[in-house]
């Protein structure tokens, strides 16, 4: 199996595991508690959020941790809400469904939203966002990196918007942590999400970045963990792994960008050398190093993805629903026909991919596709590959 769809997940790093068997074995005490173990998982949890926050370039103390990115997103939409009870909410037709069915639940409870949508290249409207600002706009919601597409938003132009109106701001960042260089040092946005699980982390942990003097209220209620924002004990081998994959990338994120890169564009050359008429959906530039999203006209990339299933790993947008394939809302938005959408897929390349895998990946890829269309000729890759 070549695993190409590290967007949905990544593996777990050896680093990573190392870390979390270590607590498994040797720091399972509560942090609450005031005994020698207790005391020691403290000492983890809190060097777990330096680290983190070290990677953010923030304060340790902005960091609140959370079960993963679905809550950490929650947490920051209906804190916000609950906190304003009501008002009007700015977000685009192509977030993340844990953003964007969150903000619709809101809209049934009163709050009004506008949604904005993306140009052809999947990037939010500028103008059309400025325009929606209202004197009772409580919040903006706008991801930093899209997870089908990989294209990056114009965050910090956003950011300083929202700061000149006084618009609390949220940026769902899980698909570009670890992948792409971020920083929060002298950015004006608010709350920010981040995933480990994304970036050779472990599942089940997550975390909120709140700037200081920025307040929500809580969704859970118990006792005054996480600075009584998220009450719960805290799940420690998860803590440490994600502050360990937080690590790695500040050592690593350089190569990790340039090597992704170059296996995404060196399998692009492959698939548009042996399918003329494939298209890219997205930026061509403003987007993750490891991102590919593609239109291959005359198949159902489901079909596509099951025939080489079990020889290698990558995605599509659509979700079946009651038997019928629906398009991705993301293309969609980028104005791609429902029949476009359907015949598109995403491949997500990681640092542990070699170029060996990618050609082998773009083979089986091509031969699948010849196969779909067989009326439909294919060049040959002999001589490229």
């Amino acid at each position: 199996m070549i695993y190409l769809d590290n967007n949905a997940s990544t593996p777990v790093d050896p680093e990573v595991s190392d870390a979390m068997f270590s607590c498994l074995k040797r720091d399972f005490g509560n942090p609450s508690s005031s005994h020698m173990l207790g005391r020691r998982a403290k000492e983890v949890l809190e060097t777990s959020r330096r680290h983190i926050s070290d990677l953010l370039e923030c304060s340790q103390k902005e960091i609140f941790f959370t079960s993963g990115g679905t809550e950490s997103n929650n947490l920051a939409l209906l804190g916000t809400g609950m906190l304003y009870q009501t008002g009007h909410i700015i977000t685009s037709a192509i977030e993340h469904p844990s953003v964007f069915s969150t903000i619709k639940h809101l809209e049934s409870r009163g709050f009004e939203v506008s949604y904005i949508n993306s140009d052809s290249t999947g990037v939010v409207n500028l103008e059309e966002l400025s325009n929606a600002v209202r004197r009772d706009t409580i919040l903006i919601s706008i991801m930093h990196s899209n997870n089908e597409t990989g294209v990056i938003q114009p965050i910090e132009d956003i950011a300083t918007l929202a700061k000149r109106h006084g618009i609390p701001f949220h940026v769902d960042a899980a698909q570009s942590i670890g992948k792409s260089h971020f920083t929060l040092k002298n950015s004006p946005i608010d709350m920010l999400t981040l995933v480990p699980h994304k970036f050779y982390g472990p599942k089940g942990v997550g975390a909120l970045y709140i700037r200081s003097g920025r307040t929500i209220s809580p969704l859970l209620f118990g006792a005054g963990h996480e600075m009584g924002l998220r009450p719960g004990t805290e799940n420690i081998p998860g803590i440490a792994g994600f502050a360990k994959a937080c690590q790695i990338t500040m050592r690593d994120l350089k190569l990790r960008i340039s090597h992704t890169l170059y296996l995404r564009e060196t399998l692009f050359e492959k698939l548009r050398y042996g399918i003329p008429d494939v298209s890219l959906n997205g930026h061509k530039t403003k987007r993750l190093p490891n991102t590919l999203n593609v239109c291959i006209p005359g198949i159902s990339s489901d079909e596509l993805i099951n025939k080489i299933a079990d020889q290698v790993a990558i995605s599509s947008g659509s979700a079946c629903h009651s038997g019928r394939q629906i398009p991705s809302r993301v293309l969609k938005s980028m104005g791609l026909s429902d029949l476009e959408a359907l015949s598109s897929i995403r491949v997500s390349v990681g640092k542990d991919n070699t170029e060996d895998e990618i050609l082998k990946a773009a083979e089986i890829i091509l031969k699948a596709v010849h196969d779909l269309r067989k009326d439909i000729p294919l060049k040959s890759l002999e001589c490229t590959m």
